[in-house]
């Protein structure tokens, strides 16, 4: 896991062991991200998957519970992934396709919050 801190996110991406996997990288991800979670529920999230070849969304559907419990914290949760259908996408998780997009999303949810919409 590759972890990236800026000062209103925190960019988690695979490490290049887990893109190797391609049979289980998404699993050995998610389980590194799920044991590592307590240190990110008070920061905005940007899951970077973007670029990966092997991506469907039941993996993406993996972050579902972690997306809803980090949103009632009131922070940030956004998916970089630019090749599933969008549409199917749950309204529980955000998904975009672009890196760019995605910091869009938490700024335009700080704003949000700090207007109390």
């Amino acid at each position: 896991m590759k972890i990236d801190k800026t000062e209103s996110y925190y960019s988690i991406s695979p490490s290049d062991k887990e893109l190797l996997r391609e049979d289980l990288g998404m699993e050995m991800f998610f389980d590194a991200f799920v044991k590592k979670n307590t240190n990110f529920k008070n920061v905005n999230l940007i899951l970077d998957f973007s670029g990966l070849i092997n991506i469907d969304l039941n993996k993406i559907l993996l972050f579902s519970q972690i997306s809803e419990a980090h949103r009632k914290n009131e922070k940030s949760f956004v998916i970089v992934c630019d090749g599933i259908e969008f549409d199917q996408v749950p309204d529980e998780l955000i998904v975009v396709p672009t890196f760019k997009e995605a910091e869009d999303i938490i700024e335009m949810e700080e704003i949000e919050r700090d207007l109390g919409i």
